[in-house]
């Protein structure tokens, strides 16, 4: 993807990394990482949602770098990360075990922070060797486990059969989003910010969302429709915050209680009243600051290995 759909300053413009890669998963395909800040702090490791890219963490990435390793990845078909017919949780879930694997040393250890689809890409790794092997901590911020689109007020109706199959059409939809207009940006803020969201704030996430290939965002919406993780919550055993907006729409706060009633070590969560779907970027010194108590409080140093004498 171009730098030119994104914002070019400002706190959510991408910051240039301090270097790239590109990690291969189990069925060869190709990911996109970028890696920013000093190669021996501690490591972050950040996993963006439907439609978004690596830029969604624009402002976490440019205020961690500055004493974290920050190792922020494209899903497939996003970013600058070739689209793979494969879509499931079990592909997403062999991405990061491939991105922990390719930036991380034997023995090193990483707080892993999930936006949305990147939350549920957690979730389905849980029970990877890679995942218990390099993972200390986890930070959820807008996600679900199952039943997204049941539960889903983006269309305003009563819950119920009619609401979920108009929902699931136009989360599902083919249809090209075009040019970022000031009635797309009504639209996207409408169904995925809170009302106080700042013009800057629509302007990233808009940008970010009309970047993303129609076909790559229809094949994703159906694995987010039958989504069904229920049943490995119990197998992410590592501390794990939440950070929900209360005004989301698309993952409302009660995925959120769901998440925290079935983890077996859930430190918490934070809802955020006013603030919609887009947590990182609506709410980004919040979310920043998760994350680096985070690894403050469960990264420990990788002891340095002796030479022989």
């Amino acid at each position: 993807m171009s730098r030119r759909t994104h914002v070019t300053s400002g706190p959510y413009a991408p910051p240039a990394a301090a270097r790239e890669l590109t990690a291969l998963s189990a069925d060869g395909a190709r990911l996109h990482v970028e890696v920013h800040g000093p190669e021996e702090a501690p490591a972050v490791v950040l996993a963006h949602g439907w439609t978004c890219s690596t830029a969604f963490w624009a402002a976490q990435i440019r205020e961690l770098a500055a004493d974290h390793r920050v190792i922020a990845y494209d899903q497939r078909g996003h970013g600058r990360t070739p689209a793979s017919p494969a879509c499931s949780t079990d592909v997403l879930a062999d991405d990061l075990e491939a991105v922990l694997t390719a930036t991380l040393a034997p023995g090193e250890q990483a707080v892993v922070a999930g936006h949305s689809m990147g939350g549920m890409t957690v979730m389905a790794a849980a029970t990877r060797p890679a995942f218990r092997a390099h993972v200390a901590a986890v930070l959820l911020c807008s996600t679900g486990s199952s039943r997204l689109v049941a539960e889903s007020t983006v269309v305003p109706m009563r819950a119920g059969r009619a609401r979920t199959r108009l929902t699931g059409h136009i989360l599902g939809s083919r249809a090209p989003l075009g040019p970022v207009t000031p009635l797309a940006r009504r639209i996207l803020k409408y169904a995925t910010m809170g009302p106080a969201s700042a013009p800057d704030m629509v302007e990233a996430c808009a940008r970010i969302v009309h970047a993303c290939p129609r076909a790559v965002r229809h094949a994703w919406s159906h694995v987010l429709h039958g989504l069904d993780l229920d049943h490995g919550l119990a197998e992410l055993r590592v501390p794990v915050e939440i950070v929900a907006g209360g005004a989301d729409r698309l993952t409302p706060p009660v995925h959120a209680r769901s998440l925290a009633a079935a983890l077996p070590n859930c430190l918490g969560v934070t809802e955020l009243p006013g603030i919609g779907h887009m947590t990182p970027v609506e709410a980004p010194d919040l979310v920043t600051g998760k994350i680096r108590a985070l690894a403050a409080a469960h990264i420990s140093a990788v002891p340095a290995v002796e030479e022989s004498a």
